[in-house]
């Protein structure tokens, strides 16, 4: 890792990551990722479980409000163990559609439970409903290849960025959906669109690869993070062993 750039940018902040609360592929729970990430060097995490589309672990028939409260306990037991050690946990979630995957950051469990049409909405609305609440629609990792995506299908219109940098496709200790060109792709995508890039882990255990979004400063909130990605600021991405500048480049 360049020391230097790490200096200068201090602050780093995993943006993709799953628990074993919510997420039914999550191997390890809020606290103990909590826990690692904080022994890492990470000054924050979001932690971005799979919702209603994706591969949740939460029982579906459950009533709407009671489905969100167990869908919140990995984000809130890692809160709690994030404010005991000092770290930073922001809430997001992974909305799933057959296999085409967004980010959502700068929302909460409360607003999530004021909206039980989550679960029904088209991507078109999902980006009008989080826009009119205030967050962010980061499309994750879209030209992945795997059993679960039967179709690479992007929406250029429908987000404000792009997850370009995935670690779990271009980190060497990957040891899953381990394809640099996966990444390759997705930065031009973001390129040919003009759109933000941003980086995550995809982390799923306490196996941790050091991917993510790296900030001169201190972020103050999720929502902050929101208006950092959509007004440009000075940021760096990693995949835990490469830098790059906010537009994708090996820096």
């Amino acid at each position: 890792m360049n020391t230097t750039i790490q200096k200068e940018y201090p602050y780093l902040y995993e943006t993709h990551l799953h628990t074993l609360e919510a997420s039914a592929c999550a191997g390890s729970t809020g606290a103990e990722v909590a826990k690692a990430c904080k022994a890492y060097g990470y000054t924050g995490i979001f932690v971005t479980d799979h919702h209603w589309g994706g591969n949740t672990a939460i029982d579906r028939a459950l009533p709407w409000e009671e489905w969100v409260a167990s869908f919140g306990r990995g984000y809130e037991h890692a809160k709690a163990e994030g404010d005991r050690i000092g770290l930073d946990v922001f809430f997001g979630y992974e909305a799933g559609f057959t296999g085409t995957e967004f980010l959502i950051y700068g929302l909460d469990l409360a607003w999530m439970k004021a909206h039980p049409q989550l679960p029904e909405v088209t991507v078109e609305e999902q980006y009008r409903l989080v826009h009119e609440a205030g967050g962010l629609v980061i499309h994750a990792h879209p030209y992945r290849e795997a059993d679960y995506i039967p179709e690479i299908r992007l929406y250029p219109e429908w987000v404000d960025g792009v997850e370009g940098i995935n670690a779990t496709h271009s980190n060497s200790r990957s040891m899953g959906h381990a394809n640099g060109h996966f990444d390759a792709r997705a930065i031009a995508y973001a390129r040919e669109h003009k759109l933000p890039v941003t980086a995550g882990s995809d982390t799923h255990s306490i196996k941790l690869l050091g991917g993510g979004v790296a900030f001169r400063r201190r972020l103050e909130s999720a929502a902050d993070y929101v208006q950092a990605v959509l007004t440009g600021e000075d940021y760096v991405l990693t995949n835990g062993e490469l830098w790059y500048d906010r537009f994708g480049n090996v820096i």
